[in-house]
């Protein structure tokens, strides 16, 4: 059900690439009717059994707010995870990216057509890639062609890898290193023609907005996203190699398997991610944005349109990918929509429905086990 959309990772059991996991379980039978949580919290305590260190998840239905945790926030002191716990989000990223795109393009500043070649002259080019042949839009919804830097081979053994990330984790990396990355490979295919998840694009986007504005992508969601819904727990932190208090460590395998030894990969620099997945917020800041976006309350309603109309994912029927956000439809036939992200030590989601009424948005602190899927399934469908 759910399109895997981690910038970067430490376990095989969330893939550096887009993948499908597996199908989530319904809630369990034994659920008491009289709690409307029961399902939610079931599948939470099943993520930590599965191994997950902690969990923290917020949940909005109408005017009702409701939160729970589980497992610890730390391994050395088992202390508990909290429900104000920030927590870096990953690709979760890539939706305020969009929004902030969109924005743009409502202001008539730029166009959704506008091609990589017109913002960005001499960026995206070299063995194959061609940014005179890529739009804006094809960034926003993957479907550029453009090769995913962080599915290089030296970047993943530098900065996924135990020995590389314990020696590399505070490295800077600028927007342009990380696509010069992605312009030593071959496109992936070419422009419009298939779709394949990229944090690349969302570089580029990034960079983008930059060029349009003069400001730097941080400094723009701060202005229209993150101060308007009072977000208080939202970051974008640049370089800062540190997660904002309060806050629980962040755990990985730094390995391609699910075993071995775990390290705390709380501090780093998230550069790395740049505007493909740098930002830091919390369960309730992120039910807040996504119902607002979904209310239109960001965008104008041709913008959100726009966002909305998703593209297919070859081999996952029940998800597509619009405009930096995904659509999933549940077992039980509702949809959902939002985005997933992953960063090291750190797994993430919120969705919300349609109308933005229903949301919900939760953390794993470790990268390597714990079924999300069955999470969402369990609030929107275990009733």
């Amino acid at each position: 059900m759910t399109v895997r959309t981690t910038v970067v990772v430490g376990a095989a059991a969330v893939a550096l690439a887009t993948g499908l996991a597996a199908p989530a379980m319904a809630a369990g039978a034994d659920t008491h009717p009289a709690d409307p949580h029961g399902a939610t919290r079931q599948a939470v305590r099943a993520a930590v059994k599965d191994g997950v260190p902690g969990v923290t998840l917020t949940a909005k239905d109408g005017r009702r707010t409701w939160s729970t945790t589980a497992g610890v926030g730390n391994l050395r002191t088992h202390a508990p995870r909290s429900a104000d716990d920030r927590y870096r989000v990953g690709s979760i990223t890539k939706t305020f990216v969009s929004t902030v795109v969109l924005q743009l393009e409502a202001e008539g500043r730029l166009s959704l057509d506008d091609t990589v070649e017109k913002w960005l002259p001499g960026v995206v080019h070299g063995n194959g890639h061609d940014g005179s042949r890529i739009t804006l839009r094809q960034l926003l919804n993957h479907t550029s062609g453009i090769f995913n830097y962080t599915a290089d081979e030296t970047f993943g053994r530098t900065y996924f890898l135990k020995d590389g990330f314990l020696r590399h984790r505070y490295d800077t990396k600028t927007p342009e290193q990380l696509v010069a990355v992605a312009m030593a490979h071959r496109p992936d295919f070419a422009p419009g023609t298939s779709w394949n998840y990229s944090n690349t694009n969302y570089v580029l986007a990034g960079m983008v907005i930059q060029k349009v504005t003069g400001r730097s992508y941080g400094e723009e969601i701060r202005d229209r996203v993150i101060e308007p819904l009072h977000l208080t727990a939202t970051s974008v932190p640049g370089t800062r190699v540190t997660v904002p208090r309060p806050s629980s460590r962040a755990y990985s395998k730094l390995a391609q398997t699910a075993t071995g030894p775990t390290y705390d990969v709380t501090r780093l620099n998230p550069s790395l991610a740049s505007s493909a997945g740098e930002m830091i917020s919390d369960s309730a800041d992120l039910d807040r944005f996504y119902s607002a976006l979904l209310k239109g309350r960001l965008l104008p309603p041709k913008q959100l349109k726009e966002m909305k109309a998703t593209v297919a994912v070859e081999g996952i029927p029940n998800a597509s990918y619009g405009l930096g956000l995904i659509d999933r439809k549940l077992s039980c036939g509702v949809h959902v929509w939002g985005h997933d992200g992953g960063i090291h030590g750190s797994n993430s989601v919120a969705v919300t429905t349609a109308d933005g009424r229903h949301s919900l948005a939760f953390n794993f602190n470790g990268d390597w086990s714990g079924d999300t899927d069955a999470v969402v399934e369990a609030e929107f469908c275990g009733r």
